[in-house]
């Protein structure tokens, strides 16, 4: 018996067939009526008929501003100290490419030039930045030298809900200067380009050389290689305005006049709380003193005037707060508990805790302890800002209430501010503060050094520049209530410098009753504006 025809599988056979001749017919006839991007023309047959010409895959198009340089130019005036000030504004991003011209990286920035200098030579200009790593020059653009700033009370705390509304900021230093905020690679609207590893530019020496190349690309553009040159770097910026000042002088040959280091570190040995490394203690301490000062957790004594309480502190942390903690276990016990006392005296602790801590208080621990009773914990960027976690027993707060203060004014005014006011059209996401540049690369350090198996430590960039360009001024300015970068920490750094005697003078320091970003207060923002004017008169004289 031979075995049937498979006529019922025929039609199955088939079916593929057939759905593959409709689809075809529906591609044809949508192709007819809308043409693909990107498509060729169709060719003219005999007849004037059109052949059918099959559509190119579908691409994801690359956002332009990752590989082009866009920009948005618009012109303003404002008021600064009785003197209209007429200024165009350009906000956009340069392309960083290498030799070859590939692009690697775009950096996006804001640039504020007053109208109507006929000599640009004679007109300074500073370039600004935050810190981080990974942060966007957000706050130092509207906080302290743009020609708008966030609304804040005076004290410089939220006034209002969220996200609340810029104003003309008359602390402003556009009428003496000219202004160029950047936003290194990952951080605002600046990126790496399609195709290329981030982490090229995730680090101290590639975010300099990135930096500094911006740098250098922005003044050939703008033909403003004559002019005076400034850098206003906050607090990691401060180390990136170091390691930029000596390698832009080697490598490029550009000389500063002036470099104002808003919260500082140098010398990051002063205040990274390891093991072993009893420095931060010594540096920490007066900060202790000045939020409990403030927080009115000191004695009668040392509740009247601050800078002569922290003055006191700061004496006591450098002698026999350091004698103790040098001694360690040879350290006499009744030694050891008169020193708790002390301690406790300076910090608003009590006397047990600081020696449950072996008279070592770490500020995480500071910043939870010190108001625990009132069930409040303190602000780390600024310790005169609280905030409330869960419960009052952990050993840290939750999160820094400065940090969210002032994230929550500062970012959404920037996303408006640069579209509609600098109207600047962009998509991105802008990054504040960019968690993909961790962990951030030390080695190789600066443009000279490496940092394996010790402290960064770029004071020795700065005072090397200094030596060879003995022109340079530097400011350094200290917020009292800064935990971020204490002042105490900042004070050693200078101190341990060892700038000759004719050099000394090129180095001064002011302090602030604020914290990390210490123009956030009305009072302080004056005083920063002047002597911001100080560092540019001495700068450029």
């Amino acid at each position: 018996m031979m075995p049937s025809t498979p006529r019922q599988s025929r039609p199955n056979a088939l079916r593929p067939v057939a759905l593959a001749l409709l689809l075809a017919t529906a591609l044809f006839a949508w192709g007819s009526l809308v043409p693909a991007a990107g498509a060729a023309p169709a060719a003219e047959q005999p007849g004037g008929e059109q052949a059918p010409v099959q559509p190119e895959p579908a691409k994801w198009q690359v956002r332009k501003e990752l590989v082009q340089e866009i920009t948005s130019v618009t012109h303003h005036e404002i008021e600064i100290a009785g003197e209209t000030v007429p200024y165009t504004a350009t906000a956009g991003n340069l392309l960083l490419t290498a030799e070859d011209g590939k692009p690697k990286g775009t950096i996006f920035y804001v640039a504020y030039t007053r109208e109507g200098i006929d000599d640009p030579a004679e007109r300074p200009v500073t370039f600004s930045y935050n810190g981080g790593p990974g942060a966007a020059s957000v706050w130092v653009h509207l906080g302290a030298f743009g020609p708008k700033k966030a609304h804040l009370d005076p004290e410089g705390f939220p006034d209002g809900p969220p996200p609340g509304y810029l104003e003309d900021n008359p602390y402003s230093v556009l009428d003496a200067t000219d202004l160029v905020f950047i936003d290194p690679v990952s951080t605002g609207y600046s990126r790496a380009t399609p195709g290329e590893d981030a982490d090229q530019f995730h680090g101290l020496r590639p975010d300099v050389e990135s930096v500094g190349e911006f740098i250098r690309l922005w003044l050939t553009r703008n033909g403003r290689w004559a002019s005076p040159k400034l850098l206003a770097g906050e607090s990691y910026g401060t180390t990136r305005s170091a390691g930029l000042v000596g390698y832009l002088q080697d490598h490029d040959g550009m000389y500063w006049n002036g470099i104002a280091l808003i919260s500082s570190v140098l010398n990051w040995q002063t205040q990274i709380f390891d093991v072993g490394n009893d420095l931060p203690y010594v540096n920490y301490l007066p900060t202790y003193a000045a939020a409990a000062w403030y927080h009115g957790k000191l004695s009668e004594r040392l509740s009247g005037d601050l800078r002569a309480t922290l003055n006191e502190a700061q004496e006591f942390a450098r002698g026999e707060y350091t004698t103790a903690l040098m001694l360690g276990r040879r350290l006499p016990e009744e030694e050891r508990n008169r020193i708790a006392a002390r301690v406790a005296e300076y910090t608003g602790l009590s006397t047990e805790y600081v020696l449950r801590s072996n008279l070592r208080v770490t500020d995480d621990r500071f910043f939870k302890e010190l108001l625990r009773e009132d069930g409040k914990t303190l602000g780390r960027l600024d310790s005169r800002f609280t905030g409330y976690d869960r419960d009052s027993a952990g050993e840290t707060y939750e999160f820094d209430p400065a940090g969210a203060a002032m994230d929550a004014y500062f970012v959404s005014l920037l996303n408006d501010y640069l579209r509609n006011d600098l109207g600047l059209e962009s998509d991105l996401p802008f990054r504040h503060l960019a968690g993909e540049v961790w962990p951030w690369n030390y080695h190789p350090g600066t443009y000279k050094e490496t940092w394996t198996n010790h402290y960064l430590n770029v004071a020795e960039t700065l005072r090397q520049a200094m030596a060879q360009n003995p022109h340079l001024q530097v400011m350094v300015m200290s917020g009292y209530y800064d935990f971020a970068t204490p002042f105490a920490a900042s004070d050693y750094t200078v101190d341990h410098m060892e700038l000759p005697p004719e050099l000394a003078d090129n180095l001064w320091v002011r302090y602030y009753e604020a914290g990390h970003m210490m123009y956030i207060r009305e009072a302080d923002h004056r005083k920063f504006r002047e002597d911001f004017l100080e560092l540019l008169r001495r700068a450029t004289e």
